[in-house]
């Protein structure tokens, strides 16, 4: 063997050590981590929602609501300009996005637009780079005495962002109001929240806490005329009409400014009325409040006032009774829930402008710790499954090919705990993957050092170093295309599976690292101390060795079956389509427990189908006590996806657990579909693109085709069997790609190399040779990576991991198929009149044997 670079050595074991280092916190309690040296590494994997429980929840500001408000506040803004300018005007009104009026007097047009050149003057966003934009833009219009206006798409972006800005810390207050641990708050795109609430027990306080505006204030009440009479006709121009909470909504009049408002309230607390028991809110205000209802308090101590909510009385009261100095206590109606949330709307303040929840997805404490007893589970059956496999072939080798898969392993924990990348379950699952395919590249090492050792007459020592030098190229190929794909995935999916991109991209690059360095030293290391002469014993691959199978003699059979496969999974697909999950379509998906007994599935459609929300599907999931239930999209948006959830909660909530609720509104499922095609379409493209430059046109369109026929395939399977087409199925898809490609890959590696060798063997025939060189190493490949996802199906619990694993194993059979019967047929079409190909055998290469001695070789 030769000798190493003592640099490149100690920096390998050096991040071997640092690995384990930052790998083992994760071994220990916080309690444990306390106690631990301060110049060790102390983080910790940060596990998903899904493993910890809590709730992920998308808040979206109304654009609409923007532009209505924004509407009304610049007709109010002209309204005032004109008359301080002294400018008489009619018809002031606004529609839409345009406003307009029209001047008494037409000859102050002029002095009209310098009055209102404030309003439409430009505006600098924040930032150093911020541009200036304009709000407020005039239109044509067809007399000179009418001006028309129009709110710009640049300036309500601006208000858009500007408002989510502003609602970042309303929503971090509320959510303290609620669980006391720091909430994960992002901006996503220009008018979203993104909210992560880890070991959160009641979901539903939380979005309802987030869904109102919080906009409290304190109204007279207008007793000019009855409330009812206002409704009939028409109320005072000061005044409005406003409707109470109780069903039916009982009118009110009051007055249109209020005496106290959300500026004016400096503290808020729930409590109880001495002399009635009854829930209240005893709020304290500032000191310029109590200077205005100070007068009034003296004149006129019976006087009414209504505590308005978003535009809602939810309770009136009397001067005298409620007001005592600077503090005034609301109350009325109020249960003690409510009063515990309105003193927590009041302490946190009103939101700029409220806030729709567009996508939920809540798991409970209970469902997080199943599933990370699950994917322990699940990862440690397929960890050992893949190691007894590898021994039992290799011995000694397989020893080293599982300590190396377990460094692997380490490593990316490692790398999780040093970035901060959360762990998910579908993290789980990609590491579970990874191990079944990091065996791919140990499987190629030790068949290509069989070979060599076997095909040469060359001192050993030679023969593993010739072995681990061409083999390298095939190992960064295969692993390249899976971080190409999980990168593509990650930077364009969405975060739902995030997890499992992370943990794809991050194996890829650490198994170049154990698979190839770490394997060579050790094996390097044996051949030190016990210097011999031939490979282990243990070794048990043989029986390919000497294969001769004729693959390409039925290809023409096998490819039209393949063919017509392909061409029925596209009828399939067209005729009767995929069952789309809430992730595509829209919709909730609720995972429930029976608290006690079993979950009677009659009894929940009984009571749900009196909800009228659709076609609801009822599912066993796993065990009697545990069901799952699919709610359609409901027609009426976002907000109606999640009464329709809080309607299920308050009708089963006393006899059911709600371990996990996913709410996915119409506009996030468009984005989901757009996001996950754009994704799956860019990492296939990318991955092709560099087999294209990698091995050149022809190979690359026998990849090409062979890969959409695993993809089409795929698709007919999630067709026919009707498993739910979700995120996961993307990630699924991306994967099959990713092994189909790294497995045609391989071959076409080794046809490559025989084109060289055997010029003037006939390219069927150089194409089996190639096929049997490698076909040890496809059927452990194939046997390791079956074994892993196997075990995920068996063993992973949640539903959305055995649906992902299905879909795997149904890919991975398909992909080692198509890499000999689908891809090596191509071949032989793509090149059939090129001479060079099929052509006669160079004179003057000595390597070049005869067809018969091709035959001997392999």
């Amino acid at each position: 063997m030769p000798r190493f670079s003592p640099f490149k050595n100690i920096l390998i074991w050096l991040v071997v050590l640092a690995g384990f280092a930052c790998a083992l916190p994760n071994l220990l309690s916080r309690e444990q981590l306390a106690d631990w040296p301060t110049w060790l590494p102390h983080r910790q994997v940060p596990l998903g929602l899904d493993l910890s429980g809590g709730s992920h929840i998308v808040l979206q500001v109304n654009r609409e609501d923007i532009v209505a408000e924004r509407l009304h506040s610049t007709i109010d803004a002209i309204a005032d300009a004109l008359r301080q300018a002294d400018i008489h005007y009619t018809g002031l009104s606004g529609s839409g996005r345009s406003l307009q009026f029209r001047l008494r007097d037409g000859t102050k047009a002029p002095a009209a637009r310098e009055a209102l050149k404030a309003l439409s003057a430009p505006v600098q966003q924040d930032g150093l780079f911020g541009k200036s934009i304009q709000e407020l833009v005039y239109e044509e219009s067809a007399t000179n005495d009418t001006l028309r206006l129009r709110l710009t798409d640049e300036g309500i972006d601006f208000r858009v962002s500007a408002a989510v800005a502003r609602s970042v810390e309303v929503v971090r207050r509320r959510v303290g109001e609620v669980i006391a641990v720091a909430p994960s708050i992002e901006r996503r795109e220009n008018d979203r929240l993104s909210v992560q609430v880890p070991g959160l027990d009641e979901p539903q306080r939380l979005k309802d806490l987030l869904a109102q505006r919080g906009d409290v204030a304190l109204r007279w009440l207008d007793l000019s005329m009855p409330a009812q009479q206002a409704v009939d006709t028409r109320p005072p121009a000061a005044s409005e009409v406003l409707y109470s909470l109780d069903d039916p909504p009982i009118p009110y009049l009051v007055e249109r400014r209020a005496f106290a408002a959300a500026p004016d309230f400096v503290e808020a607390q729930p409590g109880f009325d001495p002399a009635t028991a009854e829930p209240v809110v005893d709020v304290r205000i500032a000191a310029g409040a109590t200077e205005r209802i100070a007068p009034i308090l003296q004149s006129d101590p019976r006087k009414q006032f209504a505590i308005v909510l978003d535009g809602q009385v939810i309770s009136t009261s009397v001067l005298d009774s409620a007001v005592s100095g600077d503090a005034v206590r609301i109350s009325g109606n109020l249960s003690e829930d409510g009063a515990n949330d309105l003193a927590a709307l009041i302490r946190a303040g009103p939101l700029p402008v409220s806030l729709t929840v567009i996508e939920e997805r809540t798991v409970g404490p209970e469902d997080g710790a199943d599933a990370v007893a699950n994917g322990l589970t699940a990862g440690l059956i397929a960890a050992l499954a893949v190691a007894a496999c590898m021994i039992g072939f290799y011995g000694f080798f397989g020893l080293v090919a599982v300590v190396a898969v377990i460094v692997n392993v380490v490593l990316i924990i490692a790398v999780l705990s040093v970035t901060g990348a959360t762990l998910t379950l579908p993290g789980i699952a990609g590491i579970i993957l990874t191990i079944g395919i990091a065996v791919d590249s140990n499987v190629l090492i030790y068949e290509r050092l069989r070979e060599e050792a076997r095909s040469s007459d060359k001192p050993l020592r030679r023969a593993l170093d010739d072995g681990f030098e061409r083999v390298l190229r095939s190992i960064v190929d295969s692993n390249l295309t899976i971080f190409i794909a999980g990168v593509i995935l990650l930077s364009l999916g969405s975060g739902a599976f995030s997890g499992f991109a992370v943990t794809l991209a991050v194996g890829s690059l650490t198994t170049i690292l154990t698979a190839h360095s770490l394997t060579r030293r050790l094996i390097r290391g044996w051949y030190r101390r016990r210097r011999p002469h031939r490979l282990p014993r243990g070794i048990r691959t043989g029986f390919f060795s000497r294969a001769d199978f004729r693959f390409m003699a039925i290809r023409n059979p096998v490819f039209i079956l393949m063919t017509a496969l392909s061409l029925a999974s596209l009828v399939l697909l067209t005729s009767l389509g995929l069952n789309m999950g809430a992730d595509f379509r829209g919709g909730s998906v609720i995972e429930l427990r029976a608290r006690t007994g079993v979950a009677d599935r009659a009894d929940i459609r009984a009571r749900l189908d009196e909800l009228n929300l659709g076609e609801v599907q009822i599912e066993e999931l796993g065990s009697a006590r545990d069901v799952l239930i699919r709610i359609p999209s409901q027609e009426a948006g976002d907000n109606a996806e999640q009464t329709a959830v809080g309607l299920v909660r308050a009708e089963l909530e006393d006899q059911y657990d709600f371990r996990r609720v996913a709410v996915v509104g119409p506009g996030v499922s468009g984005e989901l579909t757009r996001a996950g095609s754009l994704a799956l379409a860019a990492a296939v493209l990318s991955v092709l693109l560099y087999v294209w430059l990698r091995f050149g046109r022809r190979f690359a369109l026998g990849a090409v085709v062979a890969t959409l026929h695993d993809v089409l395939l795929t698709l007919g399977f999630l067709g026919l069997t009707g498993i739910e087409f979700n995120l996961a199925s993307i990630a699924a898809l991306l994967t099959i790609v990713c092994y189909s490609l790294s497995d045609t890959m391989v071959i076409y590696d080794r046809v490559r190399e025989n084109l060289v060798r055997y010029r003037r063997m006939p390219l069927s025939v150089l194409i089996d040779t190639s096929i049997n060189q490698t076909l040890s190493r496809t059927v452990l490949t194939s046997l390791t990576t079956m074994l892993a996802l196997v075990a995920l199906y068996l063993f992973g619990g949640s539903v959305l991991v055995q649906t992902f694993s299905a879909t795997l194993i149904f890919g991975v059979l398909v992909g080692t198929v198509s890499s000999i019967y689908v891809a090596g047929p191509l071949l032989i079409l793509f090149n059939r009149r090129n001479s060079r190909l099929g052509g006669t055998e160079d004179p003057n290469n000595p390597d070049s044997p005869s067809k018969t001695e091709a035959k001997g070789a392999v």
